[in-house]
Formats: C-alpha cells, sequence, structure tokens
C-alpha cells in the first residue's frame, strides 16, 4: 500500500476564525504530514510493509519492538494520526451530540471534567505526541496521552478524539502557549458530529 497526502477536508483558511491560521496548515499539513508520507513510502518499498494496510503496518511494526521498525512505524503512525486530525476538526461550531454528551457524562461526571482531564493530559505530555480520548476495551472513555506517533491502535483502543501535541501544531499560533492551545482545541476546532461518528 502506498502512502497518499489526503487533502484538507477544509480550505487552509478555514480555521483560522477559530485559532488555527492558514499558516499553521501551510506548515502542518503541506510539510510536516507530507513528510510522513514521503519518508514511509520510501521506507516501506521492498519490505513486508510493502502491500499491507496503514493500520497493519502500526500494529505489526509497534508490536515488533525491533529498532530497525522504528522509521516505518513513525512515520506510518503519524501518517494515520494526521489522517484523523483534520478529520476531527472543522469550521462549523457544534455541540456534543447527545450519544456522545451522555457517554462523556457517563464516564467523567461531566464535559468539563473531561475537558479539564484532556487538557492535563495534554499539558503533562513530555515533549512531543498526542492526547486522545478513547474508548477503550471495555467500552468506558478515557483520556490518554502518547509520546512521538504513538496512538490508541496501538493499545486497541478507539480514537474519538486526538489533539497533536507537537509544537509544529501550535507554535506559530499560541508560541509556547500548550495550555491555551489545548483549551482553543477543544472550545473551537473540535468537529463533534465526526467525534460522535467513532463512538
Amino acid at each position: 500500500m502506498t502512502f497518499s497526502l489526503p487533502d484538507l477536508p477544509y480550505n487552509h483558511d478555514a480555521l483560522a476564525a477559530h485559532g488555527m491560521s492558514k499558516e499553521t496548515l501551510e506548515y502542518h499539513h503541506d510539510l510536516h504530514h507530507k513528510a510522513y508520507v514521503d519518508n514511509g513510502n520510501k521506507l516501506i518499498a521492498g519490505t513486508e510493509w510493502e502491500n499491507q494496510s496503514l493500520e497493519d503496518i502500526i500494529i505489526g511494526t509497534y508490536q515488533s519492538g525491533s529498532v530497525a521498525q522504528n522509521g516505518i512505524f513513525n512515520n506510518a503512525s503519524q501518517h494515520w494520526n494526521h489522517n484523523q486530525f483534520w478529520e476531527m476538526m472543522g469550521p462549523k461550531k457544534v455541540g456534543l451530540p447527545s450519544e456522545l454528551d451522555n457517554a462523556v457524562n457517563s464516564s467523567f461526571g461531566s464535559f468539563a471534567e473531561f475537558k479539564a482531564a484532556f487538557i492535563a493530559a495534554g499539558v503533562g505530555q513530555f515533549g512531543s505526541g498526542w492526547v486522545w480520548l478513547v474508548k477503550d476495551t471495555d467500552n468506558s472513555l478515557k483520556v490518554t496521552k502518547t509520546e512521538n506517533g504513538v496512538n490508541p491502535l496501538c493499545h486497541n483502543q478507539i480514537a474519538l478524539l486526538g489533539c497533536d501535541v507537537w509544537e509544529h501544531s501550535y507554535y506559530i499560533d499560541f508560541r509556547n502557549k500548550r495550555p491555551v492551545y489545548l483549551e482553543n482545541f477543544l472550545d473551537n476546532l473540535v468537529n463533534w458530529e465526526n467525534v460522535a461518528s467513532r463512538l
């Protein structure tokens, strides 16, 4: 399977009014995400992973624990992560659909408590990585954080919502203010209908 860079599901300037600038999306999607695609394609060429699905590549290389597989895993996983990330955001501000709202309240007590946990996990992720809202194997919702490109697939979880806390995701717009970026992400950027569809 050859990786390909997906088009954004909105224009580069569509999120600017909500806190993610055109410049950020040009750097993040057009350069950083494209690099994962290009490097991943080079690394899987001629290997056992060349004709595997993206998900199988991620799980297989992660479980192998082989240093030799790290480059393939990192690029494949970051490609998957970003594919989800673009879809999880949108220019249309909508509230939580009832099914998602009920699930969040059941697992966290309230949306405010979920929000606090999500921001705390994202801020607490040392260095580069991701913060996630996942559906765990027991069907409960949990907030998790992962380093670098690791994602919920690696832990047999379903990614409902993910936020990139690598600096290239927020430094242009928020400089070093990761907590403000995370709060803005939840308040203004998340496409909650997309998140609900993953339940």
